[in-house]
């Protein structure tokens, strides 16, 4: 501001000495005072304008504190609301999440009192007292209905079902109820019901076992035969005589499996050609225990009297009596006891060995089939092996054409390979048990005739030796 005050009247004095030469040649008192009076007048203007400016500038300084006064309450409200907005913001998001919350606790819900209605409504399907109220699984349908929002009623109606399926199930009834017999007729008749695990009904032929269908909710006999034990036990049951009860409690598998049970002579059939072979074997096996049994048992009765009263008339050196004892018989240790008679006049050593020779000429009289009946206990399973071998090339035969798709396809190879594995072994089994307790019986039966030809030897030397004493007594 100073330096334009020391030039601002040096530019004035310029311009007025430049006008003072240009121009025509004038008063200089006139131009002096001229220029004095702008001097005033500028002077005047200057400091009428100082005036003013500083007037403004008062102004403004106080417009400027009251700006800053406005800015700093501006600041601090706006710091107010954005922590009210922070808060909002946060309360806004907790709301947000625990309405996210109860949204997904509520589909949840919704899903789960669904999954429960279709497994109610699966149940009442599979239940067998679904045969006396057939509607029983469509009261469900609304519950599973997508536009329908499971409410409180309908999860007190379920838990009803519930529980009232619970109780009929500790319960022995005998509705009046329509089944299919196993003819496949419709009759009506008292249904025995306990729990949902029997169903049976008399249909005067005595009992019959039924399954419930779930496909037409009704009951329908089972083909196959009520098993007498178990008839027995519900008439026992029903009687009053007995609390037990035949229970099936595999939910209908035990019926289907009973339903499916083959007889031996369909798993006979099913072992093709070879078992035929290993019967026959079975049979000849069964023919020869038999008679070798029956051959053995006579031979081992009654020795232990027989040889007392050859002792008994040895000693009173009655001969002809112990002939006769043995004579007419003719088992092996008869036999062996009649040649010891024979050559009781021998000596010792020539006795033994007499003896011992009728014994080795009966062996093979109590030996007779016994290598044959164990010969047929080592092919019997040879045979069953052989089926077994025969059966699995069915069945790769089978894979080689049809290929793996249908396990049905390979069931007759593998048939014929494990009926006739198990048919073998079985047969076999008994033979070889057979074959060992009849050796063992001739063991016996050839220690039993060496024992009784030691003692015949005996007590023919003692008479013999008591003989000379006698005489030259």
């Amino acid at each position: 501001m100073s330096v334009w005050k020391r030039i601002l009247p040096a530019l004035i004095m310029v311009a007025l000495l430049q006008q003072f030469v240009c121009a025509q040649p004038v008063d200089i008192r006139r131009v002096y005072q001229a220029i004095a009076h702008q001097k005033e007048a500028s002077d005047a203007l200057k400091s009428e304008t100082a005036q003013v400016i500083q007037l403004k500038k008062g102004d403004l300084g106080k417009r400027l504190k009251a700006l800053q006064k406005e800015k700093q309450s501006l600041q601090k409200l706006l710091k107010k609301k954005q922590a009210d907005l922070n808060k909002r913001h946060h309360e806004y998001l907790k709301l947000e999440a625990d309405q996210q919350s109860d949204h997904e606790l509520m589909t949840n819900l919704t899903a789960a009192v669904r999954v429960s209605a279709r497994q109610l409504q699966e149940l009442l399907v599979r239940s067998p007292y679904t045969a006396l109220d057939a509607e029983r699984p469509e009261r469900m349908d609304e519950v599973l209905d997508a536009d329908h929002f499971p409410g409180l009623d309908d999860m007190q109606s379920m838990a009803k079902i519930y529980f009232n399926e619970i109780e009929q199930t500790g319960k022995v009834i005998s509705p009046a109820l329509d089944y299919r017999n196993k003819a496949g007729r419709h009759q009506q008749g008292s249904v025995l019901l306990v729990g949902p695990f029997l169903a049976a009904v008399n249909g005067g032929d005595g009992f019959e076992l039924l399954q419930y269908n779930d496909s037409s909710r009704s009951f329908s006999a089972v083909a196959a035969q009520f098993p007498w034990r178990l008839g027995r036990m519900l008439d026992a049951y029903l009687d009053g005589e007995s609390d037990s009860v035949p229970l099936d409690l595999s939910a209908g598998a035990a019926l289907e499996q009973l339903t499916r049970r083959k007889t031996l002579r369909q798993r006979i059939e099913e072992g093709g050609v070879l078992v035929w072979p290993i019967l026959l074997l079975a049979v000849v096996a069964i023919l020869i225990g038999i008679e070798r049994m029956i051959f053995l048992k006579r031979v081992h009765d009654n020795t232990d009297r027989t040889m007392n009263e050859v002792h008994r008339f040895a000693a009173e050196d009655d001969w002809e009596a112990c002939q006769g004892v043995v004579e007419g018989c003719h088992s092996p240790v008869y036999n062996v006891v009649r040649a010891g008679l024979l050559a009781r006049h021998e000596n010792r050593e020539v006795l033994e060995s007499i003896l011992q020779e009728a014994i080795l000429k009966e062996l093979p009289r109590l030996e007779r089939a016994l290598p044959l009946l164990n010969i047929m206990g080592a092919v019997a399973p040879l045979l069953g092996l052989l089926g077994t071998v025969t059966g699995m090339i069915g069945t790769f035969e089978v894979i080689n054409i049809y290929g793996t798709g249908d396990p049905r396809m390979m069931s007759g190879g593998i048939s014929v390979a494990l009926v006739t594995t198990m048919l073998g072994l079985t047969v076999a089994i008994p033979i070889m048990l057979l074959h060992t307790f009849l050796n063992r019986q001739v063991e016996h039966i050839i220690g039993d005739m060496e024992e009784k030809s030691v003692t015949l030897t005996n007590v023919i030397h003692r008479c013999h030796c008591g003989r000379p004493r006698e005489r030259a007594a």
